[in-house]
This record gives structure tokens, sequence and C-alpha cells, in this order.
């Protein structure tokens, strides 16, 4: 799983990218850098996107495609080894067109949904009996202009995936203004199928409902929220790392602004790897000592606490012979001071 969610930077200087946004950026403008984070807590890339450009005053469809599209280009843009298939995001980027795209291109799209109470549910067959859902799900997904359109939609899914077309490109493909073109109402009717009958990926026989499942499966709305956290925390520590918090990005262009902020995505996969094999080495010491965490408090361990690490100041590179040859720096038992290593040797 991994979870796709914006982190703002204010680009005190002239250009292209950047757009004004009194609520993140005051007086000034800035830019958006949406970033994949994975459930191991990685960072997977990311990608710049204007600060609040959204196209014609009013086009709210278009915006939220719009946004939706540059999710969904992060992610086929990302060449890491790790291929997430369950995307998490926050309301904002909800949109049926966003569900058919993601579906198509093998992704099971996974938002947070605020505003249940006016989200509609479709059913395939209006003649069809639901039971205690019949009420629920009034409205009936067109599947004749998916039909129409199904060719195309192919051929769309197959050049986002080589990479042929860019995913935010498509955005005239898809809507004209506040209207979906006849291909834009082709994936929104087949994103109503995914939206409302979908599952893990390859699961042919396992189908859920995805809508139903988010209010009745207190977990599944918990793993997303986790997951999104994830993302928060991530964002959160970054922030700390660039600049001591002031948060600018001075480079011009775009090309030059995702160079820093990959920069900074790096240094926070750092601290990630850094914290995460200590925190391993501190609960193989627990381990050592007989004082082991019970398993519930391990799961809830992030490597993403940076109270410890000096992001200010000066800095010195003496090593502990340990780390000169790869190893670990030794840890320091709070109570006694003695060191990891004369724990391991004595046990």
């Amino acid at each position: 799983m991994a979870s796709v969610d914006g982190l703002r930077f204010v680009v005190p200087v002239q250009s292209l990218h950047r757009a004004p946004n009194r609520k993140y950026f005051g007086s000034g403008r800035g830019i958006t850098y949406l970033s994949i984070t994975s459930d191991q807590y990685s960072g997977l890339g990311g990608t710049v996107i204007p600060g609040t450009r959204t196209g014609p005053i009013g086009a709210a469809l278009s915006k939220t495609v719009r946004d939706s599209l540059y999710i969904l280009s992060t992610l086929l843009e990302q060449n890491t080894t790790l291929a997430p298939k369950e995307i998490m995001t926050d309301t904002a980027s909800y949109s049926d067109i966003i569900f058919g795209l993601f579906h198509l291109l093998g992704y099971r799209f996974a938002p947070r949904i605020a505003d249940l109470k006016n989200t509609r549910f479709w059913r395939m067959d209006s003649s069809t009996d639901y039971g205690e859902l019949n009420k629920l799900a009034g409205h009936k997904v067109n599947t004749t202009v998916i039909a129409e359109h199904w060719d195309d939609l192919l051929r769309l899914a197959g050049s986002l995936k080589l990479g042929t077309v860019q995913a935010p490109d498509i955005l005239l493909s898809l809507t004209r203004g506040k209207t979906p073109t006849g291909l834009g109402r082709a994936a929104a009717e087949l994103g109503r199928i995914a939206k409302t009958r979908t599952g893990p990926i390859g699961a042919a026989l396992s189908k859920t409902l995805h809508l139903l499942e988010y209010i009745q499966d207190e977990d599944y709305r918990r793993r997303i929220l986790i997951q999104l956290n994830r993302g928060e925390l991530r964002n959160s520590l970054a922030r700390v790392i660039h600049h001591g918090q002031r948060g600018e990005v001075r480079e011009r262009y775009k090309e030059s602004q995702e160079d820093h902020l990959s920069a900074l995505g790096l240094i926070v996969n750092a601290v990630v790897v850094w914290n995460s094999r200590y925190l391993q080495a501190v609960l193989d010491w627990l381990e050592v000592v007989d004082e082991s965490p019970k398993p519930e408090d391990v799961a809830r361990l992030s490597p993403l606490r940076f109270e410890h690490i000096n992001m200010l100041g000066r800095y010195h590179f003496d090593l502990h012979d340990e780390a000169k040859h790869g190893g670990m720096r030794p840890l320091r038992d709070p109570d006694t001071l003695e060191t990891f290593e004369e724990l391991w040797q004595a046990a």
C-alpha cells in the first residue's frame, strides 16, 4: 500500500509553477509537492504541481480531476522496486473518473471519504433485488457508454502505462469545463463500478463493496487512516529538516524544484533507514535483557521520530570504530550506561 499527499512550499522567486494560496503561502506564492509514502514509511518519489491553479473559475470538476491526475502521474512515474497496488488519498482527490482510470491501470483506489451522506451508490441492473440496499443504490451505471468508448479507454490506459502521454495532459480529453466528454463519462461510469464493487487486485473470486466496506468495516477505515497518518508524519519530518522549517524553495524551474525536493526525500529516507536499524537494535537489546515489549506496542513504533537528530548547528564526523567498518554505534542502557555490545557479549 501507499498514500499520496501534498506538501506545500513557498517560492519567493519568479517561477511559472508557483501559484497563490493565502492559507499556505500568505501574501506570497508557492508550489505543492505530491509525494508517495509506502506502508514501510519510505518515500517513493514525487512531482511538483502549481500551488492552486484550478483552471476556469467554477470548474470544480476540472479541478478535482486535474488534482487526481497528478496523483496518478506521480504513481506511474515512480521507478523504485516497490510497486504499491492499493493507494490511499484524502477526500479532496476523490472523483468517479479517477476511480475508473485507477481501475484500468491495475490500482485499487482507496480514498478517505468524509461526506458519506451525499455519496451515491450505483447498481449494474435496475431490476436486480439488492434487499436492504435497494433504497440506497438507486442509481444505475450506464454500461452502454462504457462499451461505446471501451477501445478508447484501453488505448488511454496503454498510453499512460507506457508513458507516451502524461496523466495531466489528458484533462481536455476527459472534461470540457464543468462537463465531462464522452470519454470522461465512460471513465466515470467505469469508476462507479470500481467504486461500488471492487477488491484486491487479481482477487476475482473475492470482490468487495468499497463504499459499503468503508461504512461497515472499522478495521478497513482504520487501515486507510493509519496509512494517511504515515504520510502526514513523513511530511512533518520533511518540514523540520527543510531549512529549519522555513519551507522555501528558491529554484525557478520545475526540474530544479523536483531535484531540490527529491534530495529532501532522500534525507528523510536516510532518517527512516537509520531509525529502523537502531529501533531493531533496541528491540534485540530488550530481548537480551528479558524485557521484550508487547507485540502491540512494537506494532506502533515509528521510524519517523526526530527528537534525537540535530537538524541545525555544527556537525562532526568522528565515527565509532565499529561504524567505520559498516557496523553500528553502540547503544546505551539508560539506567547503567552499559553498551548494547557489552550486554550482548555478556549474554
